[in-house]
């Protein structure tokens, strides 16, 4: 089977790519979503998994998230051939502040506009996006909500949240927590997305859509995560009192697992110790 990942010399793009032995998608590979020659190169393979993305949160960047996310997107599945398998790589941050009703969130929870900046508001479109061009194509179709992936650093790539915090911890570098650490997330390692996606492109499914976090099993305050790392390497981490620090939205968040758990008969599995042992 030939997988190409878009995106795949990204932060996590470069661990995904190394676990299938897939090909690269992505601009320092000379491809770019938005280019329709380009994305016809995707119709030689039999799965993609697209995490490809403009991350820019800001107003000025709203254009181009659109443009990146949800266009770009589409360009791709438009290119593919029937009964290929995409994967959407989208986020839990489409729900907002949603998400605050809820201990373990659902993919029910609303996705209503509650302020989400165009990065979130992109994700969202470009799934309707992917939906339609993907029964156009009679394409197979997995779009993951995904919460907080976290990797090993790599080169050119800025890191997710709980790796720069164990780097933090390892350098000694200040650590400013929102709400005084309080916040709790769900944390999942890169080779755990990794075998969720395989998990969708081996099953018979034609289409999901699915949370994907490390669940209740695998979730943490974020003043715990930082001090479990330093524990680890005997460090006590360099933790500075900053009110300035906006809080996180929504402030907690783990993700219900019970959907990819019954479709697809995934769970994760690796832990929080070993995951961040992996990354020390």
């Amino acid at each position: 089977m030939k997988i190409l990942v878009t995106g795949g010399s990204g932060y996590l793009g470069t661990h995904v790519r190394r676990f299938f032995d897939a090909d690269d998608f992505s601009r320092r590979s000379g491809r770019d979503v938005l280019s329709a020659y380009d994305a016809g190169f995707v119709a030689d393979y039999n799965a993609v998994i697209h995490l490809a993305a403009y991350l820019d949160k800001s107003p000025d960047g709203a254009d181009l998230s659109f443009r990146t996310n949800a266009e770009g997107a589409a360009n791709i599945v438009k290119n593919l051939r029937p009964g290929t398998a995409f994967i959407y790589a989208s986020t839990k941050d489409v729900y907002g502040s949603n998400a605050d009703s809820y201990p373990e969130v659902p993919e029910t929870c609303s996705t209503d506009y509650l302020g989400q900046s165009a990065l979130e508001w992109s994700k969202l479109i470009g799934e309707r996006y992917v939906e339609y061009w993907a029964r156009q194509r009679d394409v197979r179709t997995c779009i993951f909500r995904m919460s907080n992936i976290y990797a090993r650093p790599s080169s050119g790539n800025e890191s997710g949240f709980v790796t720069h915090y164990v780097e933090s911890v390892k350098r000694g570098w200040p650590i400013r927590l929102p709400l005084g650490g309080r916040p709790v997330r769900d944390i999942l390692h890169v080779d755990d997305f990794s075998r969720a996606c395989q998990a969708f492109i081996d099953s018979s499914h034609v289409y999901g859509l699915y949370n994907l976090g490390g669940g209740k099993q695998n979730s943490a305050h974020l003043l715990d995560i930082v001090t479990l790392a330093g524990n680890m390497i005997e460090l006590k981490p360099n933790l500075v009192d900053d009110e300035t620090v906006p809080p996180p939205v929504p402030v907690n968040y783990v993700s219900d697992l019970t959907r990819i758990r019954e479709q697809l008969g995934w769970q994760p599995e690796i832990g929080i110790d070993e995951g961040l042992r992996s990354l020390l």
